[in-house]
């Protein structure tokens, strides 16, 4: 097959931003755009990034392991590679967007998202999904325009909307104006304009719908296995009524807006009277292959869900791009929603994390302040010629800004050491 021949997929879909060969020819573009977030430096960085519970907090030492950011869109990657494939998109470029989606995801995770978007305040803030489109299309070292300007990975056109998750700037939430969420900053526009040519204004692209799915299923699912492995989470918890008003109070306050707590009572009991729900975890062998099992069951109802909804919709055709959206039954997004609100309030907000995040803002803004008085020459090379060609003072914070957010957790607290410690 050529590169060319991608089937539901037009020539326009395949077009990078910057013309070029390919080195190894039979390989479709997709497979390309795979190979590249693979190989690249900011995927690899994630390993060091801390999904929800910290490395070394296990309750036992012979399961130390919790997930990263990097294991995380791995996992992601492979429940939307399937999905995708099931419904007729090319499963290589889903799983390119579920690599990519959270490659701009900085140091402490959405608490450091928070922070960098105060620092980032005279640049237009910083936000995650942003930060990875400006990774794909500019920062990850790859590809240039004949004059010299970097056009990162230099992905497909299909690849880089497929993992846009919101394809807006900032203040351009279809909906709500006064959303946090955005997925380009000003500057970045020139390559999100080519990249939306011809996509309806604030809609996503099909694979980025199944990549969106595949990261809430990803996500709600194993933090919560995490949180169990850990220690955090006390499954009989969930059958207590104080305890279960809280989880529905902050489900339909962040994950399900507008869900009533008689709907979001009736999710968690359905994943309750599951004969594969694991209650009564206590870490045993016999209870780890249980929790295993749940883990396997939970992915497969989320996304079977989908999928039969979506093709009772659309039929038994090819889906791509905009010829479809991805239908999720509410009884499966509540019962999602419900797994997101039970690891936040276990696990992310446990009594010992605002410490933990009090601290983390600190280190961020602290180091900000550092670089800020030290560039260029406090920079990693590779910024520090940013932060030199940048125009003004606005594009040299956002320098700033992509040197503090490329760190991982450890290398953010080891430069801070470096940078202010040792200077106070």
């Amino acid at each position: 097959m050529r590169s060319s021949d991608v089937p539901g997929y037009t020539a326009a879909d395949l077009h990078r931003y910057v013309a070029e060969p390919d080195k190894r020819p039979g390989r479709t573009a997709f497979q390309r755009d795979r190979a590249r977030v693979l190989h690249s430096a900011a995927l690899r960085r994630l390993a060091g990034k801390t999904q929800v519970v910290t490395p070394g907090s296990y309750a036992h030492a012979w399961d130390a392991t919790p997930r990263t950011r990097l294991t995380h869109s791995l996992e992601c990657a492979q429940v939307g590679r399937d999905l995708g494939a099931a419904l007729g998109c090319d499963p290589d470029l889903v799983e390119t967007a579920c690599l990519a989606h959270d490659l701009g995801h900085p140091p402490f995770g959405h608490n450091g998202e928070k922070e960098l978007d105060e620092v980032a305040a005279g640049c237009g803030g910083f936000e995650g999904n942003a930060q990875s489109l400006r990774l794909l299309a500019r920062l990850e070292p790859k590809g240039f325009t004949p004059d010299g300007r970097p056009v990162g990975l230099n992905l497909t056109r299909a690849a880089l909307d497929a993992a846009t998750k919101y394809p807006w700037p900032r203040g351009g939430h279809p909906v709500d104006p006064a959303s946090r969420k955005f997925g380009v900053y000003t500057d970045d526009l020139p390559v999100f304009h080519w990249l939306r040519q011809g996509a309806p204004p604030g809609r996503q692209c099909f694979e980025a719908q199944v990549m969106d799915w595949a990261d809430d299923v990803a996500y709600s699912v194993h933090d919560v296995e995490d949180g169990l492995h850990a220690g955090h989470l006390d499954p009989n918890l969930l059958h207590a009524h104080p305890e279960r008003r809280e989880v529905f109070a902050l489900a339909a306050a962040r994950y399900a807006p507008g869900a009533q707590e008689d709907e979001l009572a009736e999710a968690l009991d359905r994943l309750l009277d599951q004969e594969w729900w694991p209650h009564g975890y206590d870490g045993s062998p016999r209870a780890q292959a249980g929790l295993k099992d749940a883990t396997s069951q939970l992915i497969g109802r989320f996304c079977l869900a989908a999928e039969g909804a979506t093709r009772e919709a659309y039929g038994s055709g090819r889906l791509t791009r905009y010829g479809a959206e991805l239908i999720v039954p509410r009884a499966q997004r509540l019962e999602c929603a419900v797994l997101k609100s039970v690891a936040d309030r276990y696990v992310i907000q446990r009594p010992d994390q605002e410490r933990i995040r009090a601290e983390q803002r600190v280190v961020l803004r602290e180091l900000a302040s550092a670089l800020t008085a030290r560039a260029p020459e406090g920079l990693d090379p590779q910024f520090r010629a940013l932060f030199t060609e940048a125009a003004d003072d606005a594009a040299r914070l956002r320098v700033i800004v992509d040197q503090i957010a490329s760190l991982t957790d450890a290398a953010a607290v080891a430069l801070h050491g470096r940078l202010v410690r040792r200077g106070a």
